[in-house]
């Protein structure tokens, strides 16, 4: 259990120090006969790997506070990004409306040149008193030097614990809004979507800690997320 946690601590710390400024990177290598579409996909893909931080939706009446960092490769049509992955961390925090029965989650981002918050709710249920099916819609406002961008996404996760571990596997959409800014005549707008899905493990070997890696695929590409967290 020690050397699991010491990959996810190594593979979150790794991923955060080789990060590339997203907007410096932008400015970069955009044209006007750049691929503004495929640029926009794989951002609103980096962003919604994040929708499920831990896997598992926070049941009231704890409160969840971590760091998740979300890693994706640019598809083969994007001719923006020059990363062989584009990162991006986020900071989240998640409680539950106990009344309504709905999670609330809040998160937000100021690293390598990208501002956002954004945030969603949540619902969870129980099936078969074994395995937890976790729902959630999410929206983030983004933006750059260069660019303004929405991000909407829908995610459903179903996740079974055993012991100090929490494997899930699920499925998402992620849909956003690009419009680029500073380019003068060449600047130009998009929006499109696509879904994804992923497998990942959550542990929690001690009280109030957790971790978690993650692998999601999409119809071009792929990204993973890690992160560790508290909750009371």
């Amino acid at each position: 259990m020690k050397k699991l946690v010491s990959i996810v601590v190594l593979c979150v710390c790794a991923a955060v120090a080789h990060a590339t400024n997203l907007a410096d990177d932008f400015r970069d290598h955009y044209t006007p006969s750049s691929n503004l579409a495929a640029y926009n996909r794989d951002l609103n893909s980096l962003i919604g790997v994040v929708d499920f931080h831990t896997g598992r939706a926070t049941n009231f009446p704890s409160i969840s506070i971590g760091g998740t960092v979300g890693v994706f490769k640019p598809s083969s049509d994007n001719d923006i990004s020059s990363d062989s992955y584009i990162i991006l961390p986020f900071l989240v925090a998640e409680t539950k409306i106990p009344v309504l029965n709905v999670g609330v989650a809040v998160r937000g981002t100021s690293m390598y040149g990208y501002r956002s918050i954004g945030g969603g709710l949540t619902y969870q249920m129980n099936v078969l008193e074994m395995v937890n099916l976790s729902f959630g819609a999410f929206y983030d406002n983004g933006r750059t030097d260069y660019y303004t961008s929405e991000h909407y996404s829908a995610s459903a996760i179903a996740s079974m614990t055993f012991l100090a571990l929490t494997p899930y596997a699920g499925v998402g959409y992620d849909y956003g809004t690009l419009e680029t800014r500073g380019f003068g005549a060449n600047d130009r707008d998009t929006s499109n979507g696509q879904g994804r899905a992923m497998v990942g493990i959550k542990i929690h070997p001690f009280p109030l800690f957790s971790g978690f890696v993650a692998y999601t695929v999409t119809k071009n590409s792929h990204g993973f997320t890690g992160g560790l967290g508290l909750s009371f």
